[in-house]
């Protein structure tokens, strides 16, 4: 389903070069549970960001159902992250105003299900 090929990323400033992931690949199956561990600074962060479609990679591959991502556009990313993966932040990032359930839901309006199936999908995932 998702694999990285070679994946390297750099943070340039005007004297210094910091490599976060430098010739990564890793693939994950279909319905893996994966734990991504590493000390602070070893790139979990940037390697998720590539992942999300967040960052972007400069140099490999990242396939999405064996399709290369190299020429996505910014609306192939878009979709990407709206149809086919979901994050967790750390700090859940949660409405405080809004229940669980609506908070859930919340990913779901952005793509336009209606109500009723928004929230049977959401209670579903919650389950």
């Amino acid at each position: 389903m998702l694999e990285l090929k070679g994946i390297c990323k750099r943070y340039v400033t005007q004297s210094f070069t910091q490599v976060a992931l430098d010739s990564v690949s890793l693939s994950f199956r279909d319905n893996e549970f994966v734990a991504i561990l590493g000390p602070s600074g070893s790139g979990k962060t940037t390697m998720l960001n590539v992942i999300g479609g967040l960052d972007h990679f400069d140099s490999g591959d990242l396939l999405i159902d064996g399709i290369s991502t190299k020429d996505f556009r910014d609306r192939d990313w878009d979709a990407y992250r709206n149809n086919r993966i979901g994050f967790v932040f750390q700090s859940y990032n949660l409405i405080p105003h809004q229940t669980i359930l609506e908070n859930v839901e919340l990913a779901l309006t952005l793509t336009g299900v209606g109500h009723a199936e928004r929230r049977q999908r959401a209670r579903e995932a919650l389950e």
